[in-house]
């Protein structure tokens, strides 16, 4: 089956949570699925499930355990450079079906990640690779280069009324 390049991008909620949607998916189809995530390393609760399937699925976090929202720390410079190691190796693997690269948009937004190594890889992947990339501000390349392009939009949101990240819901 030929891999296609997903983009979940935009402002609005629900990025990262479609993405797994089609991991889950994936998974449930015998397919198997590693998402690499950038930036975040959160624990939520998808990750509960996502234990239960560990012969399906491989999880990999390079991020600090919160978003970035100014300047990257040197840290973050650094287990960033680490994913993408890491990501290099797990495409050239052949071992998954789908790799989920969450928040890889925000890594390349903040320029902790080159556009160049990102397109290098998208164009290099084996045919049969499905490659999804999460996080707001999508690079032009990226949105050219992709089959799929969605844009989540924020209309409106409960958190402008103070509510936070509710368990099992947005962790």
């Amino acid at each position: 089956m030929k891999g296609y390049i997903q983009v979940y991008t935009g402002n609005g909620k629900g990025k990262t949570t479609a993405a797994y949607g089609v991991a889950v998916r994936a998974i449930g189809a015998g397919m198997k699925v590693c998402l690499v995530q950038f930036i975040k390393g959160l624990h939520s609760s998808e990750f509960n499930t996502f234990k239960k399937l560990s012969d399906s699925i491989d999880i990999f976090q390079y991020g600090e355990g919160n978003f970035i929202f100014n300047e990257p720390s040197e840290k973050d410079i650094y287990k960033a450079k680490k994913g993408l190691e890491r990501l290099k190796a797990i495409i050239a693997s052949g071992k998954y079906q789908v790799v989920i690269l969450d928040e890889i948009n925000m890594a390349v937004y903040l320029q902790i990640i080159s556009i160049e190594d990102i397109i290098d890889i998208l164009a290099n992947r084996p045919e049969n690779l499905e490659v999804i990339l999460t996080g707001r501000y999508a690079h032009p390349k990226i949105i050219e280069m992709a089959d799929l392009v969605t844009e989540m939009n924020e209309i409106k949101h409960y958190y402008k009324k103070g509510v936070l990240a509710r368990e099992g819901i947005e962790k």
